[in-house]
């Protein structure tokens, strides 16, 4: 089945959104792996400001129509989700 063009960039403004979310993933597993936040506060500002960057890429992709508001709302909250487990992690070592 062929895709129109506008299915197209739908599917990549997908695919690199949830790239770009899976890089972010990594970084907090290697904070869960070593426990280190608090102590590395460089680490903590590059994970908030990849977190505030990816939002950006979200709302510009909903703006542009290539995804559904829902569809970057949950990527967020997944991600959310996992530094706030890696908070708890910390303060509960």
């Amino acid at each position: 089945m062929e895709h129109t063009q506008e299915q197209t960039y739908q599917l990549k403004a997908l695919e690199l959104l949830k790239a770009d979310a899976e890089k972010i993933e990594q970084l907090i597993k290697v904070q869960m792996d070593h426990l280190t936040l608090p102590s590395c506060p460089l680490y903590e500002e590059v994970l908030d400001t990849q977190m505030f960057g990816l939002s950006r890429e979200i709302d510009f992709a909903v703006k542009l129509g290539l995804i559904e508001r829902e569809v970057g709302k949950n990527l967020m909250d997944t991600l959310e989700k996992k530094l706030s487990i890696l908070h708890e992690a910390y303060t509960n070592k």
